[in-house]
């Protein structure tokens, strides 16, 4: 056995063909601030794994729970979880021994140039081999490596899914909300117009209006209560949604969801970190940089195909025949198994080729999910700042409108001023309370859309 041992020094001291990975760098700059300075938000402060109790309300936190046990996507995102492992663990298997054994046993004539040579007799017969590939120039190990970071790369593509499922069940939780209190505005918007219309009517039995102020004043109420059913339609919309988030069937909503009708929002200003955070944070850009992984060591994999294969190995068998005395044999044999495809090397290079190129879309892959990720944090705080602005500007409008109707009705029941003059007053306060409410509500879905892009929520918890 001492002349293999220098086949096992050198499948001991081989070296691993191809590339050895490097994490790809990232824009200097893009470890700064971000460019967008928006209202009520934290750059010095990092975000929170779980982002959503920020807004401290036990009724969010609860919806995010269930939605993380039952969600079916991240069901099937923990399935390919598994599958990704049990592949990585399948590859790792190669570093290992491999073992066939073989055994049987007959019992009849024996029968030798066509005639029966005595009576009837058992045989018994049995084989068992093992192999082990010496990896010579890397083969395996790199397989290895190609493996294991295919299942992070799946892990982090799990953790996305949990950013998203986390961000869309809280943005259809805020949204039920904003609709239920666009809903109790726009009735109240209502109640405005039918006491217009009401006032006006009693004038008109007075003869103090004529009839075409009563029918402008019905027109203002009819078209105060057809703002009403598309509120509710958007509503009913986003508790489906929420229940399908939940894993839920559109018969179970969530009664407190339904329920609500004040729309959920942060105390404080919002913490959104630097550059430096996002990038560690974001699990697509580790996706992505793991598949980068991958495909550089599936590099290795294909170079090693210029070079032999050698495995050690070693078999023995057995044969036993009752009636021939002496007839138990055994035999035995070790050695090494050369497996090489020269001189015919196109096939392998050509695979190498495809392998380099596989590396290459990858490095650009990362690079534009880098960008991708840096402006859609960009954008998200563009629009979360100018909604934000729209909001105050809209909050005052409002007072200004409530006071300008107040003052309107008055001088309208005095006599100074018109009936048109009271509608218009109406109309401009109806009008600014819907719109308040829409903003509300898209600052809302904007809040959400920036947590998600700065991707909290992933931190799975302990498996």
């Amino acid at each position: 056995m001492h002349k293999f041992s220098w086949l096992a020094a050198l499948a001991l001291g081989g070296c691993a063909m191809g590339p050895d990975y490097r994490p790809p760098a990232t824009p200097p700059a893009a470890a700064d601030r971000f460019v967008t300075a928006a209202p009520a938000t934290d750059a010095a402060a990092p975000l929170p794994d779980a982002w959503w109790r920020l807004y401290d309300d036990p009724v969010l936190d609860r919806l995010v729970a269930r939605a993380f046990a039952a969600n079916a996507d991240l069901r099937v995102a923990a399935a390919n979880l598994a599958r990704a492992r049990a592949v990585a663990d399948e590859a790792g298997a190669g570093r290992l021994p491999t073992t066939d054994a073989s055994g049987g046993v007959s019992y009849g004539d024996a029968v030798a140039g066509g005639f029966p040579q005595g009576g009837r007799q058992w045989t018994y017969s049995g084989t068992m081999a093992i192999a082990w590939e010496a990896d010579l120039f890397g083969r395996v190990g790199r397989t290895i490596a190609a493996a294991r970071a295919d299942a992070d790369a799946v892990e982090a593509a799990r953790d996305m899914v949990r950013v998203a499922v986390a961000a869309e069940t809280a943005r259809a939780y805020a949204d039920a909300c904003s609709f239920g209190a666009s809903i109790a505005i726009a009735r109240q918007s209502l109640a405005t117009a039918e006491d217009g219309l009401k006032l006006i009517a009693t004038r008109q039995k007075a003869g103090a209006a004529g009839r075409l102020d009563v029918e402008r004043a019905a027109t203002a109420a009819a078209n105060a209560r057809a703002a009403i059913p598309p509120l509710e339609g958007q509503r009913q919309a986003a508790l489906y949604e929420l229940t399908a988030l939940l894993g839920e069937t559109p018969a179970n909503v969530p009664a407190e969801a339904a329920q609500c009708t004040r729309p959920p929002a942060p105390a404080a200003a919002l913490p959104i970190g630097d550059g430096t955070g996002l990038l560690r944070r974001r699990p697509d850009l580790r996706e992505a940089e793991r598949r980068l992984a991958a495909d550089t060591a599936r590099i290795g994999v294909a170079m090693a195909d210029l070079y032999p294969r050698i495995s050690l190995g070693g078999s023995a068998g057995f044969f036993r025949n009752d009636q021939v005395r002496g007839g138990d044999s055994f035999s035995f044999s070790v050695g090494p198994l050369l497996s090489w495809s020269f001189p015919n090397m196109a096939v392998a290079r050509a695979r190498i080729r495809q392998a380099e190129a596989g590396a290459d879309a990858s490095l650009a892959a990362f690079d534009g999910k880098v960008l991708a990720v840096l402006k859609e944090v960009e954008q998200a705080l563009a629009l979360y700042g100018a909604e934000d602005r729209r909001n105050h500007a809209l909050a005052e409008a409002s007072i200004r409108a409530d006071a300008a109707y107040g003052l309107a009705d008055r001088r309208y029941r005095a006599g100074s001023i018109s009936y048109l003059d009271l509608l218009d007053a109406q109309r401009a306060l109806i009008d600014t309370r819907a719109a308040l409410a829409d903003s509300t509500q898209k600052l809302g879905t904007s809040r959400i859309t920036l947590f998600k892009a700065l991707g909290g929520g992933w931190v799975p918890p302990p498996e």
